[in-house]
């Protein structure tokens, strides 16, 4: 059985495990990547698009962002319908320049295992099949690639495996403390070959539902619908999709009009919200998804997980150069106090936006009242704004 020695051993190559790998080569600690897929796979499964300044920032300066800065789009604002109404909500305007930018989690992760490619850190299509040891000082996390069975020896496990990974279900269920809301509607999404439907988001709440254009790319769009929870995608046809979709958007608003451009994929999003907080269990620190779901409403499933690793590899660098333990031993603490604020941003951004099975009047016009008084009111468009783009990170 081959046994590899590394400092940190890190479960996922998602965008959480590949960015902290960055960050720790970048202070000269050693880490592994273990990935259950394969490296296609990661780099074509298509998640989030939109980027917090904060998120960008933090790619940047990790020196994985000279693409980004060339191909990212940014987006100063928003775009509210609802009631036959269209509102621009100044986004950059409220938040003293401050944006988000549109670059797909597929240009992420690519750019990350670019980065990691020459160091041979990322070992993909290697299934992990447990951890043991982890409330020791030597924990160990056991695997399989190629037939072959394989054990990493690591001082601190990283569990960057998402929602399903073993990492989370390591932690004895006495031990954890867990929340979830399931969203009684799902987003059935298209990405296509089409020209975007306006240079910002819009978000739209239509008496069918929600739906939401946006956009990977000049050439590609990224649009989606609320849905019932069992629905199948091939159930829809893409001229029927296209038909739904553009209904919703268009909310009365004079001179709308889609690009009907190919449909490239499509599926449906289930919505959650989930925070376990229990993020540290020994040696083994809990990261991204595996510690926290949001619905993609707010588009902040990425950005929490580069506040966390931010912050485990900062503590990870105080204690191999000698400064303590002090932003470890808080982990869970720094981490829970932004992850529960951007679980509230996306909570409410969900709820004023969707029509829930059981919604009657009263909750339809709380709806419209409450994106009156966001798009009519500097100080309630702020405070979207500040959530939008970000909160400040703990360290």
């Amino acid at each position: 059985m081959k046994t590899i020695k590394k400092q940190v051993g890190i479960i996922g190559a998602g965008p959480a495990g590949l960015l902290l790998a960055q960050l720790l080569h970048n202070e000269g600690i050693d880490s592994v990547i273990l990935e259950a897929k394969s490296e296609d796979y990661v780099i074509d499964r298509v998640r989030a698009g939109v980027l917090e300044q904060g998120a960008a920032d933090t790619l940047i300066e990790a020196g994985v962002g000279e693409r980004l800065k060339k191909e990212c789009i940014p987006h100063d604002g928003i775009i509210f319908r609802f009631a036959g109404k269209e509102r621009y909500v100044d986004v950059a305007g409220l938040t003293e320049g401050r944006q988000v930018i549109v670059y797909g989690q597929q240009s992420v992760v690519r750019d990350l295992i670019d980065a990691r490619r020459s160091y041979d850190e990322v070992l993909f299509e290697t299934k992990v099949s447990h951890i043991e040891d982890v409330t020791t000082d030597k924990p160990k996390i056991h695997y399989e690639k190629d037939g072959q069975s394989g054990i990493i020896e690591c001082d601190y496990i990283a569990g960057c495996d998402g929602f399903w990974g073993v990492s989370r279900a390591t932690i004895p269920d006495e031990k954890k403390r867990v929340f979830e809301n399931v969203y009684p509607y799902s987003w059935l999404g298209l990405l296509a070959e089409s020209k975007p439907a306006n240079h910002v988001v819009i978000y739209s709440l239509h008496e069918n539902g929600f739906a939401l254009a946006s956009m990977r790319s000049e050439k590609i769009s990224r649009h989606y619908i609320q849905v019932p929870n069992d629905t199948n995608a091939e159930d829809w046809s893409d001229e029927a999709l296209w038909d739904e979709l553009e209904l919703r958007l268009k909310n009365d608003i004079d001179g709308f009009e889609l690009d009907r451009g190919p449909i490239l994929q499509k599926g449906v999003t289930p919505m959650r919200s989930f925070v376990c907080e229990t993020m540290r269990y020994g040696n083994l620190f809990l990261a991204g998804d595996a510690a926290h779901i949001v619905p993609p409403t707010g588009a902040k499933g990425l950005n929490l997980a580069v506040g966390d690793v931010r912050i485990l590899a900062a503590g990870l660098a105080d204690k191999y150069n000698g400064k303590g333990t002090d932003w470890l031993d808080r982990y869970s603490e720094a981490c829970l106090d932004r992850i529960w604020k951007v679980e509230r941003f996306s909570w409410w951004v969900t709820s004023m936006f969707h029509r829930a099975p059981d919604d009657v009047e009263f909750d339809i016009k709380m709806q419209q009242a409450s994106l009156n008084y966001l798009t009519s009111s500097d100080i309630g468009g702020a405070s979207f704004a500040e959530n939008y783009v970000g909160l400040p990170y703990a360290i």
